[in-house]
């Protein structure tokens, strides 16, 4: 069965950084993705950035969405804990952080995903 813990949210300033961690368990064969997504209060969710392929190589490409791009950086260790390092936060990133687990990269409608942690950036 997979599981995924996420985990490192907070309260922080405009231009403040945050570290999200997601400890993957249980993956099998048929998962080759693992991304973040976000929902911010009263919104739709949100894909954020995705690894699609081999997790544990470096050569694997990852997706990262327009809003974030240069701010945020996802990444992996060898023991499938995934990292979102947010660097310049803004206000409108605001919102709780899910990591999902698929087939393939998603939007946002993982087959498998975890309870998610709310960042909070105060301007």
């Amino acid at each position: 069965e997979v599981q995924l813990v996420e985990s490192g949210g907070g309260l922080v300033q405009a231009g403040g950084s945050l570290t999200l961690s997601c400890a993957a368990s249980g993956f099998g064969y048929d998962h080759h993705a693992i991304g973040w997504y976000r929902q911010a209060p009263g919104k739709q969710r949100e894909g954020v950035s995705c690894i699609y392929g081999n997790i544990l190589s470096s050569d694997t490409p990852i997706y990262y969405t327009d809003s974030i791009k240069g701010r945020f950086t996802m990444s992996k260790d060898a023991k499938n804990t995934v990292y979102l390092q947010m660097n310049n936060l803004k206000p409108e990133d605001t919102a709780v952080y899910f990591c999902g687990a698929d087939k393939y990269c998603r939007p946002y409608d993982y087959a498998h995903s975890g309870h998610g942690t709310p960042v909070t950036v105060s301007s």
